[in-house]
């Protein structure tokens, strides 16, 4: 048996956050998430959190697993390596019930970058090649599944709300570096201003909490030396 410590929390109803105990018979290879499921289905049907592919592919189930951000799906209690778990939702978020958290700020700011291709130049034949060597500057990047575990974690995004994110960044890095893209410095100029890349602390939160191991320091730096060159290497008037 794995003692679970799940922080429950319905605005309708509570006036505060409060952490409600379970027992869970563990199997060998049971992930959180299947964990959860198991206290949905045996001992409280009332507990609310958010999944969907349960392979960490859709990034639905990220939250905090014994002190750090997480997919539920892709984390199994055998790795944890303790007699009592505490999953609580991802922090600096609005709570819309229990594990359950409001992500439509993090998409809002995701949104602000153009998040899509743009060429205007007119459109091949078949399609719009890409050498090996021009995929692999944005490979790591494409990776990233939005689950918010990023923002959730960095302390730029906890005390300004205006901040756009780690992720958004790192996306606007993968398509400001994408060959096929020709939208060239009017990317830099979504992600400039002080709540853009240069608000950045570089203090790596954010790649630490990945789930896909992406680095997004190394895009927002990318973007920063973008800004600074773009700025400076122009003639002042």
């Amino acid at each position: 048996m794995v003692t679970f410590k799940i922080e429950r929390f319905n605005p309708d109803v509570d006036k505060a956050p409060y952490f409600q105990t379970y027992e869970v018979a563990a199997g060998k290879e049971m992930s959180v998430l299947e964990a959860l499921f198991y206290v949905v289905e045996n001992l409280d049907g009332s507990l609310a959190f958010r999944y969907s592919c349960r392979g960490a592919v859709c990034g639905s189930c990220a939250m905090r697993i014994n002190g750090k951000n997480r997919l539920a799906c892709q984390t199994l209690l055998k790795k944890l390596k303790s007699p009592v778990i505490t999953v609580s939702p991802l922090p600096h978020l609005p709570i819309v019930k229990d594990l359950i958290v409001d992500m439509d700020h993090f998409f809002k700011n995701y949104e602000k970058i153009k998040p899509y291709l743009v060429n205007n130049t007119s459109a091949p034949e078949k399609e719009r090649r890409q050498s090996i060597l021009e995929r692999a500057k944005i490979d790591e990047m494409i990776a990233c599944i939005l689950c918010g575990a990023c923002f959730s974690a960095c302390t730029v995004a906890a005390t300004d709300k205006k901040f756009i994110g780690p992720a958004a960044l790192t996306k606007a890095y993968r398509f400001w570096a994408d060959s096929r893209d020709n939208l060239g410095d009017e990317r830099l100029a979504l992600v400039a201003g002080e709540h853009g890349a240069l608000r950045c602390h570089t203090l790596f939160n954010c790649a630490e909490a990945c789930p896909k191991n992406i680095v997004p320091t190394y895009s927002i730096q990318q973007l920063k030396g973008g800004l600074v060159k773009c700025r400076f290497s122009k003639p002042a008037k």
